[in-house]
């Protein structure tokens, strides 16, 4: 932890100057621009912001340990908004969200007045509440929001209704859920499943992994699935709570439930209650990239607990 501590600017100065060489010299496929070309590798700069976010905003609250105020809590917030902002502007919904977590996560945990996050929580479910009431109004035709890209309103709106457009824009959330119900108890079986290997399921190895799984494995592969990341998530907790320093504890207690984000939004998104958004399951996904940073997250609890006990020692 004490290197880590020490890469914490490095590192997120590194990542902030990667995304803005991306936004000038970045490689655009399919309308976005995510990738930037290093010699011969082709990186996606925003997934070292994962990994840098909580670990620059931990050392920056270690650095004022004893002495916190609100201008503290500011400064944060500024370092963890900029990244966002360059990372949305891509645009890359899925990974700023899950950056912005990072980040908030090491804000709460750093001792966030509950009167500032309470009214933010009640007024992001009322909004909700007024989306969900007045779906048929705002998806209208015609209808423009602002702020959000055509193709990001049309995912809340297949969300709020996928069965408007079966065979285009809600095709994948009604075929998602019904490969999850048609699991069953058990499950198909072991490459079994007829909605995965039929192709009715898009990017069965990534994103919508968890529709196959559940085909595949039923309820009570699911079940066990869910027990896993549970005891993922409170072992990690555990560790944040036993850690011997500020900027260990809320590094670990972020990389915790960055793990939490991860799982929930994926599951959310295939399960047909949260937007379509390009998030991996943990280490159940296909892919280098996220392996890579969720690795490295789990690396950095298990330096945290051995930490403690060298502490101890």
């Amino acid at each position: 932890p004490q290197k880590l501590q020490q890469l914490a600017v490095p590192l997120y100065t590194i990542g902030l100057a990667l995304l803005v060489a991306t936004a000038i010299f970045g490689i655009t496929r399919k309308g976005a621009t995510r990738w930037l070309a290093v010699g011969p590798l082709v990186i996606q700069p925003s997934e070292i912001l994962k990994i840098a976010m909580p670990i620059v905003l931990a050392w920056w609250f270690q650095k004022r340990e004893g002495q916190l105020r609100v201008l503290d809590f500011g400064i944060a917030g500024l370092l963890l908004l900029l990244p966002v902002a360059l990372v949305l502007k891509q645009p890359d919904l899925g990974t700023a969200l899950l950056i912005l977590a990072g980040g908030l996560y090491v804000l709460f945990f750093a001792g966030l007045s509950w009167r500032l996050v309470v009214p933010i929580v009640a007024l992001g479910a009322v909004g909700i509440l007024g989306l969900v009431l007045s779906a048929d109004a705002i998806c209208a035709p015609g209808m423009d929001w602002p702020l959000l890209r055509d193709y990001q309103q049309q995912r809340v709106c297949t969300l709020l209704d996928p069965t408007k457009d079966p065979l285009g824009k809600g095709f994948h959330i009604i075929q998602g859920m019904i490969a999850i119900g048609s699991g069953g108890l058990g499950g198909k079986g072991f490459m079994q499943g007829t909605q995965t290997h039929l192709e009715f399921i898009p990017e069965r190895t990534t994103d919508f992994i968890f529709a196959a799984f559940s085909e595949e494995f039923g309820l009570a592969g699911v079940l066990t699935l869910l027990a896993a990341f549970t005891f993922l998530i409170f072992r990690g907790l555990a560790i944040a709570a036993e850690a011997p320093t500020v900027f260990t504890r809320l590094l670990a207690g972020a990389v915790t439930m960055s793990f939490f984000t991860y799982a929930f939004v994926n599951m959310g998104m295939v399960s047909g209650i949260l937007p379509v958004v390009g998030v991996p399951l943990p280490f159940v996904s296909y892919g280098g990239t996220a392996m890579v940073s969720l690795g490295l997250g789990l690396g950095i609890l298990m330096s945290v607990a051995r930490s403690r006990r060298l502490m101890q020692s």
